[in-house]
């Protein structure tokens, strides 16, 4: 597979749809130690509206296509986290417009777009223990695989050890944003729900390129 057409990025939000809701009760665990447990149902939410939006459309156009995903996330699951999902894929899908089909260099910029969407509307950087420390060395190793000339396979393999590796990080810092927050030095050693949420919204993506 060296492209995304439209089928695939349909059949990809269906699969982060299923991914998340196979996993709600997890996020939801997850989210009740530190926050108000209603991550999963948020998420499972969000990408079931999103598939619908998906399926229904007739968009031939895969950076508005995208977009339509997230406008449709917005409405339906604005919730924190709802609704930083749905500028990551409104931002990403704007930076791809135009395209019928996406390569390896096209889904590092609707990637490098979708983590700077989130980490401008969420004033979250790296290292603050939030779904950005997932997103955005996925995003890196994605550019560094285009810059590189690798396939759409091998660039979403890197992109998957990226996320894990920032998932096993991201447990070992503090908190800055959000009611984890209020734990300080003790939120160290915590699992963050959102960074585990960002690591399905990648497995999505990679599971669909690599044919799982």
């Amino acid at each position: 597979m060296e492209s995304l057409g439209i089928a695939d990025l349909k059949a990809i939000v269906g699969r982060i749809a299923a991914i998340m809701s196979e996993h709600r009760d997890e996020l939801v665990r997850l989210d009740g130690m530190v926050g108000d447990g209603d991550l999963g149902l948020v998420m499972e939410k969000g990408f079931q509206s999103a598939r619908a939006e998906a399926e229904a459309s007739t968009e031939t156009d895969a950076g508005k296509l995208l977009m339509r995903v997230g406008m449709r996330m917005a409405k339906d699951a604005p919730s924190t986290m709802g609704t930083l999902t749905a500028t990551g894929f409104m931002s990403g899908g704007k930076a791809v417009m135009g395209r019928a089909s996406l390569g390896t260099a096209e889904m590092a910029a609707f990637f490098d777009a979708f983590v700077t969407g989130i980490m401008q509307r969420g004033k979250a950087k790296p290292g603050e223990k939030t779904v950005v420390d997932v997103l955005f060395p996925a995003a890196q190793a994605l550019k560094e695989a285009a810059d590189g000339g690798q396939s759409l396979p091998a660039a979403f393999r890197a992109c998957r050890a990226a996320a894990a590796e920032g998932l096993a990080r991201s447990t070992g810092a503090v908190a800055q944003h959000g009611r984890v927050a209020y734990y300080q030095e003790r939120s160290r050693g915590k699992v963050d729900p959102g960074s585990v949420a960002g690591t399905y919204i990648i497995q999505g993506f990679c599971d669909h390129v690599e044919g799982r």
